[in-house]
């Protein structure tokens, strides 16, 4: 009998409660299983995926649906289905393992266990019939029971020494990278560009946030040229494809072709909190304001579509409706002109790139194919007009849209994602001078801070209908708390400020290990075959990388050397990698390039003070950091003793050294 059918309902996640009705006896992860496999001595099968995932969706409907499938899984196996999401450690264990074996990962993820849990082969996807090369999932199930029961010893040896592998930690340096080494990464990042549609390699192309974050950290640097560029040419294609929704606002994943035009149509949290800050740094660094609209419209797409009622943040949307994937999005030539209409179908097909033909299974993905200014020369129109007909079909497409049946929402609140998505409304309110982002901002604060706090200070991962059922990760602490720091910076508001050093606080003490190594999981997780280190970036930034920027940003703002000292352990243990793979180390790269740089704190104390961090803003200045207050405040040592009745003065400090006091914006501007 499944587990998950005994389970309630309200404390499963979205992931879960898809598998709840197959005919295959499915257990969560969970120490249940783990005796059942070793009672009954079979193996386990681990399948990994979330929510959203569409081959996840094709494999349940040819497989677990299955009940012949489902037969020989329960007689031969000890099925075991988890969300990725909710256990990124057992989903980077087990995904090494996959890697490994195949050279390449995805979802679902299918691996086979020991009743110890150490992995013995190891896949992704397996279709219901051999296709492609792929062998059917019913036979890899026949070959891998046939080991079990007449190879066992192979299987051990196989199983102990892939484990070996996947617990393996790479090497400390004895020494923190220096700037060749930073130089030398954004040069071999710079050689794998794609210097005519932006991004990083081909088909499919994710957005890789992390490396881009690193590019815009680098942007004006004399060694760095490039980077600039780079960020900025990425960005304007992926806003100019199909990737982004250019009706509701928000990004897909990852598109499937090499130019960013077909999205994979999911739309994750993590994605467009990330690119609405990428986009609103772009838009500091080359002053157009196009960039600063893409990450308006971004963000307004969180608020109106992932928005839990209390200030949480939903996981993502499927890129699956009515069992279709992009049902959603697409239009049909004759669809599009029927909405828009005789007048402005022409124009606003040339713009949108909608031809009879299709670009996507006979339907249009729209994009921005022409630019209003190519479009006013193709039909003797003038901008105004086009721009006009443009807004007209945007709303009538979007209000067609709204009468579709919606893609599925995975309602999981994530603690890690909620970080990159408060940070990123954070820096939008004094950048946009929109006061909506910071109240969004604040309103997320406190939900996680009040909800999703467990009685031993630690966070929870995953919140869902009021329940927290798993405990928080490395990447949700310190996500989060860089999330708290950016809203401290940008409000004065010091309760931010003392929220995040608490989190931060307790990262080496459940998260640390030997030589400045972070684990992804605390100390007491269990069921684990090993213990994962946090380090590479997949798909956003990786748990120690954020932690090294936590302890960068609260090093400067309280002068504890500790924190400094804890910085340079996890650059250290992160040296190898930043040295072999700097694609997957792009966030620790933006870090130690910013430390490398040198970091500036601004005390900014008095009533003028948050005018003059919404003033800052109007530049990208990542080696500033801003403690702000309009009032006497001591809870930031940086500010201890510089608050003077009536005036608003800065104090700009480097290296453990103030200038004189300054009580103009312009003086402050002059000494940055």
């Amino acid at each position: 009998m499944s587990l998950l059918r005994d389970l309630d309902l309200e404390g499963l996640s979205p992931y879960l409660i898809q598998h709840r009705d197959n005919p295959v006896d499915w257990y969560p992860w969970s120490d249940d299983a783990f005796e059942v496999a070793r009672h009954t001595d079979r193996p386990i099968l681990l399948s990994v995926g979330y929510s959203t995932c569409h081959w996840c969706h094709v494999m349940e409907r040819e497989s677990f649906h299955d009940e012949e499938t489902a037969r020989f899984m329960n007689r031969n196996f000890v099925s075991v289905k988890v969300d990725r999401e909710e256990r990124p450690d057992v989903d980077s264990i087990y995904m090494d393992a996959v890697n490994t074996m195949t050279g390449r990962g995805g979802w679902p993820m299918t691996v086979f266990l020991t009743p110890e849990g150490k992995p013995f082969f190891a896949g992704t996807y397996f279709p219901d019939v051999e296709r492609h090369g792929m062998p059917s999932f019913r036979r890899v199930l026949e070959a891998i029971s046939h080991a079990w029961e007449h190879r066992r010893g192979d299987v051990q040896a196989q199983a102990a020494q892939l484990t070996k592998v996947i617990g393996a930690a790479l090497p400390v340096a004895e020494e923190v990278p220096d700037s060749d080494r930073v130089e030398t990464a954004y040069r071999t990042l710079a050689h794998h560009f794609d210097r005519e549609y932006g991004g990083f390699g081909g088909a499919p192309k994710f957005p890789q946030a992390p490396s881009l974050e690193f590019l815009s950290r680098i942007a004006g640097l004399p060694w760095a040229t490039g980077a600039a560029g780079m960020l900025t040419d990425t960005l304007t294609r992926m806003a100019r494809g199909g990737i982004r929704d250019h009706l509701g606002g928000g990004f897909a994943r990852y598109a499937v072709d090499r130019i960013w035009l077909v999205p994979h149509f999911e739309k994750m949290l993590y994605d467009n909190a990330d690119l609405a800050r990428l986009y609103l740094r772009a838009g500091q660094i080359t002053g157009d304001r196009f960039y600063h609209q893409v990450a308006a419209e971004t963000l307004d797409y969180i608020l109106r579509d992932l928005r839990h009622p209390a200030g949480g943040f939903f996981a993502a949307e499927d890129a699956d409706s009515e069992g279709v994937e992009g049902k959603f999005y697409v239009f049909d030539y004759g669809e599009f002109h029927e909405v828009v209409g005789p007048a402005d179908g022409p124009p606003a097909a040339a713009y949108f790139g909608v031809t009879q033909s299709g670009n996507f299974e006979g339907t249009n993905v729209l994009h921005q194919a022409l630019t209003v200014t190519e479009v006013a020369e193709l039909f003797s129109m003038r901008r105004q007009e086009v721009a006009a007909a443009i807004r007209r079909a945007r709303t009538g497409l979007l209000a067609r849209r709204a009468t579709r049946i919606r893609p599925g929402l995975d309602h999981k609140i994530i603690t890690a994602w909620n970080g990159l998505a408060l940070r990123a409304l954070a820096v939008a309110g004094p950048v946009l001078g929109d006061g909506r982002y910071l109240d969004a901002a604040r309103e997320n604060a406190g939900f996680v801070l009040d909800e999703m706090r467990r009685p031993d200070g630690r966070l929870s991962r995953t919140w869902s209908n009021g329940l927290s059922p798993v405990a928080g990760f490395l990447e949700d602490h310190a996500s989060y708390a860089l999330g708290l720091l950016e809203l401290y910076q940008a409000t004065g508001e010091s309760g931010w400020f003392e929220a995040a050093q608490d989190l931060i606080d307790l990262l080496e003490r459940h998260f640390g290990g030997p030589g400045g190594v972070l684990f992804a999981s605390a100390a007491d997780a269990s069921n684990l075959v090993v213990r994962p280190p946090d380090q590479q970036d997949n798909p956003s930034a990786s748990g120690a990388s954020l932690a090294a920027e936590c302890y960068l940003i609260i090093g400067h703002l309280t002068g504890d050397f500790t924190y400094h000292d804890r910085f340079e352990q996890i650059v250290r243990s992160g040296h190898r990698l930043v040295e072999a793979a700097p694609s997957a180390a792009g966030h620790l790269l933006a870090v130690l390039a910013t430390a490398q740089v040198g970091c500036r704190e601004v005390a900014l104390a008095g009533p003028d003070s948050l005018e003059w961090v919404a003033r800052l803003a109007s530049a990208y200045r990542p080696d500033v950091l801003v403690a702000p207050t309009l009032e006497p405040d001591e809870t930031v040592p940086v500010l201890a003793g510089r608050y003077r009745e009536g005036e608003t003065l800065a104090y700009v400090c480097e290296r453990g050294v103030c200038r004189t006091p300054v009580s103009t914006y312009e003086q402050m501007a002059a000494l940055l």
